[in-house]
């Protein structure tokens, strides 16, 4: 793919490698993704090319090009960003990396993630092995139809000639996402696909194939035997973009939550669907499990749960150390914000409101408990602004009290937390005053 912070000299360097290649005597277009979401108006950030150039032939036509997957037939061509002004954009910026790749025919999927064989091929043969219509388009970019001419564009600013194999078009108006050709082959070729069909469908707000949608119910168990590593990776790119709750909610309705999670759990979305656009993955993922838990006189996880629960999310997400731990910590401080919050001291509520991770809690308290939120919102106000502060550096620290004399041992956790609090809420104004105060505890 090319990729720039400036989509415009993806899509120039883009255009380069296609004149070259075209000028050399291959076919070659605009392919996928970028294709699918110009042609939808969305400003695409990533363009691949396609094209008849057999690898070796790339790297003839591109000495610089390297080999990413030439098994496959992709190449990765690098151009500098003066041949990027040349395409008409100023001449100051980074090169581009594009992916190119060569059309092609696949052979069976015995692992169902890769094809045992691949034959180079031709556009159309190219486009019938992709995955869904609205993926299998291409464009020539230097070849412009006339407004109104078939073959232009729906909207946007991509401009060039769509070629359309699979009737790609027609479902991109219709707003459909249709599997290519059989779905059942197409599943059964990457089961990985109907997790993908549903990060699709909810991005886009397409509607699903009813022919498609069977087929993903029909192959749903099948997604147990596809890498937890990918479907984690997924599954990310669903819970970090604000069309979560749709896309969770078709995973619940076409059976794809059990065999990611364990069970189908078909309950409502509420904590998901109140988390605001820009929430992460991590919160994300904590709020899709307070909902599957369904449970109104507790909505919270206790230690014991959430260990559980940390623990079967690592494994069926393939969470990193520092996503399970961060994780851990939010249901930690969502049990804070609504079993300890109201009631609580002052340093209580500053010590739940100091945590990391505690404003992601609060988004999903948020969603659930409207009006403890916005109490908590008032005293975080009042927190804030009483002189002291949510989390004021610490005074005094297990190291000054081995300094001033004091023996480590069970006691130093309780004078360190003594001063602290008295910290916390004003009751001391000085380090000194701190020291002091631990001196009088220490008897």
């Amino acid at each position: 793919m090319a990729r720039a912070s400036d989509p415009r000299r993806a899509q120039a360097a883009a255009t380069w490698i296609v004149r070259r290649l075209r000028d050399a005597g291959h076919v070659a277009y605009f392919a996928g993704g970028c294709v699918r979401d110009g042609l939808l108006g969305l400003h695409p950030t990533d363009f691949d090319v396609a094209t008849d150039a057999a690898p070796m032939r790339v790297k003839a036509l591109f000495p610089r090009a390297s080999e990413v997957g030439a098994a496959f037939g992709v190449m990765l061509v690098h151009v500098s960003g003066d041949v990027i002004a040349a395409e008409g954009l100023e001449k100051a910026g980074a090169s581009v990396n594009v992916e190119v790749a060569t059309f092609r025919s696949d052979g069976p999927y015995s692992d169902a993630r890769r094809p045992d064989t691949i034959r180079f091929s031709d556009a159309q043969s190219d486009a019938e092995r992709r995955d869904f219509t609205i993926n299998a388009l291409f464009l020539d970019p230097l070849d412009i139809p006339a407004p109104g001419e078939e073959g232009g564009p729906l909207s946007g600013d991509l401009r060039g000639r769509v070629i359309d194999f699979v009737g790609g078009v027609n479902d991109l108006r219709a707003r459909v996402l249709r599997a290519v050709g059989d779905p059942d082959r197409r599943l059964k070729e990457d089961h990985l696909r109907a997790l993908r069909a549903v990060r699709f469908e909810s991005r886009l707000g397409f509607r699903l194939d009813e022919a498609t949608a069977e087929a993903i119910r029909r192959h749903a168990g099948e997604l147990r035997g596809v890498s937890r590593e990918r479907i984690g990776e997924e599954l990310r790119r669903m819970l970090a973009h604000p069309t979560r709750a749709e896309a969770l909610g078709m995973l619940q309705e076409l059976g794809l939550d059990a065999p990611v999670l364990g069970v189908n759990a078909k309950v409502p979305l509420v904590r998901v669907a109140g988390l605001p656009g820009d929430a992460g993955s991590t919160v994300a993922v904590c709020a899709w499990a307070l909902d599957r838990m369904a449970r109104a006189e507790q909505p919270w996880f206790s230690d014991q749960e959430a260990r559980k629960v940390t623990s079967e999310l690592r494994l069926a997400l393939c969470l990193s150390n520092q996503e399970s731990e961060d994780v851990d910590e939010v249901f930690r401080c969502v049990r804070g914000l609504l079993s300890r919050w109201e009631g609580g001291s002052v340093a209580v509520r500053k010590r739940l409101a100091g945590r990391k991770l505690c404003a992601m809690a609060l988004e999903i308290v948020r969603a659930t408990h409207g009006e403890v939120a916005g109490r908590i919102d008032g005293d975080l106000r009042a927190l804030a602004g009483d002189g002291v502060g949510i989390n004021p550096p610490i005074w005094v620290t297990g190291d000054d009290l081995i300094a001033a004399g004091f023996v480590p041992g069970p006691n130093f956790r309780r004078i360190l937390d003594a001063v602290r609090d008295a910290q916390l809420e004003g009751r001391i104004g000085t380090k000194e005053a701190g020291m002091e105060l631990a001196r009088e505890m220490n008897v």
